[in-house]
């Protein structure tokens, strides 16, 4: 039998030490993202109607003053990201300190070049150089504040799903059920027990390691294929797997461990509790700029004549829900419900280029799916 290891400090599995080293650094400057983009430039806008509003005599006079108003702050807050984000890289060396004060001065810079922009239509003058400067930092530190916080909330959440991941998903009745059916077939079918134990160990080795805050779309694949050969085992012939992978899809970011709770709760509402089993499918694709993943399975024929869901708490869906967000902010999409006959959960994200070419290759192969 090969010998697979299960526990991250045996040998064969790599120390998570220096991934973890590599996340420590937190860069607060990370306004690259689509989400922080809309966010800032709302913020930025709000901040600017209610100041507005102290001079303005009636409410045509307010959205006048707004809209002059909006065409130097604007250009500025758009400026202020822009080298943000250009300077991402470099910013990531500095000490947090560092990366606040830097925020601040570009804030500094973009308050004085709206006040340029204001001063050459001739809107504001004499130019207030100094409340201009003042306001771009005071609204700088303010948005830097709110990057820092979002960033530093990325680790107990993580932390926070990753527990709730390892105590709610690997449940002790799954484990007992799959040894259960490894000693079952010890005697009548050596090769395949020993295969059903790689994936046992292969399954936890993943739940098990420290992998950090994302892995490819490629690899939850291969453990929610892993998973799904286990059950195989158990319901046979009433469990069927139908398998549409894009390789093209295949760098895409999750957060770990985020495929196998969906496909596990197909097998619990959609397989286990009807007598003539089900079918459950895995679709990924890379669809333009977007990478498509969708899981379906089918109902029970109670459920399916009256288009009820699975009972439960839609803890998995939450927490699934909420570690995408978290990840990709408002580049992600996550929906989940009965269409027509089949129970459809469908993920949309943004795609990515791969980091190991031999991801893809490892996708492609779906011969380990029953």
């Amino acid at each position: 039998m090969h010998e697979t290891q299960i526990l991250s400090t045996l040998p064969g599995v790599p120390d998570p030490a220096p991934k973890s080293r590599e996340h420590a650094r937190v860069l607060v400057f990370d306004a690259c993202d689509l989400g922080v983009v809309l966010r800032a430039v709302l913020f930025v806008e709000l901040v600017l109607a209610v100041g507005v509003m102290f001079g303005a005599q009636n409410p045509i006079d307010w959205l006048a003053r707004l809209s002059l108003l909006t065409g130097g702050t604007l250009p500025a807050t758009l400026a202020w990201l822009v080298a943000a984000c250009s300077a991402k890289r470099l910013l990531a060396r500095l000490p947090v300190r560092v990366q606040y004060l830097v925020g601040v001065l570009l804030g500094a810079l973009a308050g004085l070049w709206a006040c340029t922009i204001l001063a050459m239509v001739g809107i504001a003058a004499p130019p207030p150089w100094w409340a201009s400067a003042a306001s771009g930092a005071l609204l700088a530190a303010l948005l830097v504040a709110a990057l820092a916080l979002r960033a530093r909330g990325r680790t107990p959440a993580a932390t926070t799903a990753r527990l709730t991941e390892l105590q709610s998903r690997i449940r002790p009745h799954f484990l007992f059920n799959t040894l259960n059916s490894a000693i079952a077939l010890v005697r009548e079918d050596p090769s395949r027990a020993e295969s059903l134990l790689e994936d046992l160990s292969d399954l936890f080795r993943h739940a098990l390691v420290e992998q950090g805050e994302s892995v490819t779309l490629a690899e939850e694949l291969v453990l929610a294929q892993r998973y799904l050969a286990i059950e195989q085992v158990r319901f046979g012939e009433r469990l069927q797997v139908q398998w549409q992978i894009d390789p093209r899809a295949g760098s895409a970011l999750l957060p770990p461990l985020l495929l196998q709770p969906l496909v596990e709760n197909a097998v619990k509402h959609g397989v286990e509790p009807s007598n003539w089993g089900g079918r459950l499918r895995v679709c990924t694709e890379l669809r333009g700029s977007r990478v498509i993943i969708r899981i379906t399975n089918t109902l029970p024929a109670e459920r399916a004549r009256t288009s009820d869901a699975a009972p439960g708490h839609g803890i998995a869906l939450a927490n699934v829900r909420a570690r995408l967000a978290l990840l990709h902010d408002v580049q992600a999409e996550f929906s989940a419900g009965i269409r027509g006959a089949v129970y459809e959960v469908r993920l949309s994200i943004p795609p990515a280029r791969p980091k190991q070419p031999a991801g893809e290759a490892r996708t492609a192969k779906t011969g380990r799916a029953p």
